[in-house]
């Protein structure tokens, strides 16, 4: 399996991770899931996939 570096305000790690914790699963396996979540509702829908990745870089800058 390949690793990937990705990088993250420190306080939206943290809730990942509380996430993670909350739900029993690893960190890993929580970004996975988002993405394949993420993955299948922008086939659906490219414009909406297209604002969610605007709105989600805003939020991270």
């Amino acid at each position: 399996m390949a690793k990937i570096l990705v990088t993250m305000p420190d306080a939206f790690l943290h809730k990942i991770d509380s996430v993670a914790v909350n739900e029993q699963r690893t960190r890993s396996e929580l970004i996975r899931e988002a993405l394949r979540s993420y993955m299948k509702r922008s086939n659906i829908n490219p414009q909406k996939a297209q604002k969610d990745a605007e709105f989600l870089e805003h939020l991270l800058d």
